[in-house]
């Protein structure tokens, strides 16, 4: 490469490289890439660099005088094909995701950047394209959003479930028509808001643990603020575990009314929290600890505990559940 030269009247400026350094530096580009002449019947490729070589399984010789749709497979879809040739029609630079397949017959999500070299005279000379294996990424993708969909279908139905034991307990401990109907009202207003309020909770918003806790447990406890003790010391919570931490204590709420303390007349639920501080990071521990209740045995099912278990995880967290004869013990930690 030459040296840069000072100019009279300005800042120094690199001429450019020259023809061999490029091509050496595409040649060992860890991006895959290829190009492809327009000029000659088909579009053929006439260069591929190593990275293209190693992510399609393919030879130099297998690839090079060939069009690119060697590269396309039964679910490459008319779609991301139409994207393509009005890129190439219209000579413009674009990104396109298109199911490509390798020799062994796998297939890859590519998003594929493709544009035009023209030459100093506007004349278009060559296609570039530059591949990028993004399969792990829409595949984490989609299963963040089969989780998320889970997760609600399997909280409406526990809305349904709290409520008519809400109604029930209620309906035990309230005589007067009309104060059973306001009480009613009260509490599963108090569990709609408390679902409605945990679902849009934003990450800039201010919240604490003991704010959260309290919202969760005062629309689930049917007896309100006397069924559940909470201690701990002020914990703002980060952005990132609202979620998390919210969908947890909506579960354990759930399966308390409907099988432990919180569903019982005699039933107490005692919610104790603390901050580590390990060399490594701040952790939020919590203990949940249910008295009074019916006597508890592990579940048979367990497509709530295995979501919440799942969440849990995805922010480095952790949660035991200890199915005590005298109560579910449950204690969880989550990173700060």
């Amino acid at each position: 490469m030459e040296q840069n030269t000072t100019m009279a009247d300005g800042p120094p400026r690199w001429n450019l490289i020259d023809d061999k350094a490029m091509e050496h530096s595409v040649k060992h580009a860890r991006i895959p890439m290829c190009i492809s002449d327009p000029n000659t019947p088909d579009n053929p490729i006439v260069f591929v660099n190593a990275a293209f070589l190693e992510l399609t399984g393919y030879s130099e010789d297998e690839v090079i005088g060939k069009n690119c749709r060697f590269l396309q497979g039964r679910d490459t879809t008319p779609e991301s094909l139409d994207a393509l040739r009005r890129a190439i029609a219209e000579r413009r630079v674009e990104t396109v995701e298109i199911v490509n397949y390798r020799k062994d017959g796998t297939s890859f999500v590519n998003a594929l950047q493709l544009g035009p070299i023209l030459d100093d005279d506007g004349k278009l000379i060559y296609y570039f394209g530059s591949q990028l294996d993004v399969t792990a990424k829409r595949e984490a993708e989609r299963e963040a959003r089969d989780l998320t969909e889970r997760e609600l279908v399997h909280r409406l139905r526990n809305i349904v479930n709290v409520m008519s034991i809400v109604i029930r307990m209620t309906v035990r401990e309230q005589n007067d028509p009309s104060a059973l109907a306001q009480i009613l009202n009260e509490r599963l207003q108090a569990l709609s808001d408390a679902h409605l309020d945990t679902l849009s909770w934003s990450a800039d918003e201010d919240l604490t643990f003991v704010d959260l806790a309290r919202t969760i447990l005062s629309a689930y406890a049917p007896k309100g603020a006397p069924q559940f003790r909470l201690e701990g010391p002020d914990v703002p919570l980060p952005g990132h575990l609202l979620s998390c931490v919210a969908l947890t204590l909506h579960e354990l709420a759930t399966n308390s009314v409907k099988h432990g303390a919180l569903g019982a007349e005699q039933g107490l639920l005692d919610l104790r929290w603390d901050v580590q501080t390990p060399p490594d990071a701040r952790t939020l521990s919590f203990r949940w600890t249910e008295t009074g209740g019916p006597k508890v045995s592990p579940p048979k099912r367990s497509s709530g505990s295995k979501i919440v278990g799942n969440l849990i995880e995805a922010v480095d967290g952790t949660i035991d559940m200890h199915w005590k004869k005298t109560g579910l013990i449950v204690d969880a930690t989550f990173p700060l």
